[in-house]
């Protein structure tokens, strides 16, 4: 967790590291064992260290590769809390993976994509041909583009516009798995154009703690019949929203606006394979809607 090559080069809060380091030193420090010399060392240098305000996070996907993510150290910092990682992300993802032939080879839209993690695992264990990470916040879209290029990925030019494929000697960089299209769009859904949406055309789309809040319910609804109305073909895209239950009566209120604009809801089956680390097993539901 300390040394570990990844935590070398992307080093974990100074706070965890040094929570981390003096726990383990406690449970060597409470048997027999001797502690070794490097953990005192390590432990001496991190409580040298300033206090970060960002730290990075190693999320270990089953196909052994990491997602790698600079996170803030506050839930809430810069007037948003989209600089921080959910319990509903990391659900979404395991049940992505698990599901992935719901993303191979489609066009997929996140709303709400904070600093990325979802979206991220998706593009590197479902294959989508597409993938739009979206959110509105100058802040979080800055940080949601250092954390794709993190990973490994190219980022098409800014603008949602259809843009033609890239070249054989772009292709060849390609990892183990096949590179899709990623493209991260300013979408603002109280104010978006029908020309904005026009160019999305989503398969699918998804959004993981997005329903917190009355207010931002009902633009979320309004954003999902928009992007129901403005396709090509007439198939409207598959809708996954995943949330974590903290007050019933907001979980109560989206379904009931949701029987009220006429779009029908059902609960997904709960996935079996817990990919990640919670410090509490979250209370998060996914809804697959019918727009």
């Amino acid at each position: 967790t300390v040394l570990h090559p990844l935590c070398v080069k992307y080093p974990p809060s100074t706070k965890y590291r040094r929570c981390f380091l003096t726990e383990l030193i406690k449970k060597h420090e409470s048997t027999a064992a001797e502690p070794l010399d490097e953990l005192y060392d390590t432990l001496a240098d991190i409580l040298n260290e300033e206090e970060s305000t960002h730290g990075y996070k190693n999320y270990l996907l089953p196909t052994g590769e990491a997602v790698t993510l600079s996170e803030s150290v506050a839930i809430v910092s810069g007037g948003t809390t989209g600089l921080v990682t959910w319990d509903a992300a990391l659900h979404l993802a395991e049940w992505a993976i698990e599901n992935s032939v719901v993303f191979s080879n489609r066009t997929v839209l996140e709303l709400g994509s904070g600093i990325g993690f979802t979206g991220i695992a998706i593009c590197k264990t479902c294959n989508p041909k597409t993938y739009i990470f979206s959110d509105y916040h100058h802040c979080v879209l800055k940080q949601l583009t250092e954390n794709i290029r993190l990973n490994g990925f190219v980022l098409e030019p800014e603008t949602t516009q259809r843009i033609p494929t890239e070249s054989p000697g772009q292709e060849a960089e390609a990892t183990n798995y096949q590179n899709p299209k990623l493209i991260v769009a300013e979408l603002d859904w109280g104010s978006v154009t029908e020309k904005q949406l026009l160019d999305l055309q989503p398969d699918v789309i998804i959004a993981a703690d997005v329903v917190y809040d009355p207010e931002i319910i009902l633009a979320l609804i309004g954003i999902l019949q928009k992007l129901s109305t403005f396709r090509a073909d007439t198939k409207p895209p598959e809708v996954y929203i995943a949330f974590t239950i903290r007050n019933p009566d907001t979980y109560h209120l989206f379904q009931a606006e949701l029987d009220k604009a006429g779009i029908r809801w059902q609960i997904t089956p709960a996935h079996s394979n817990s990919i990640f680390l919670y410090d509490v097993q979250p209370n998060v539901t996914i809804l697959q809607l019918f727009i």
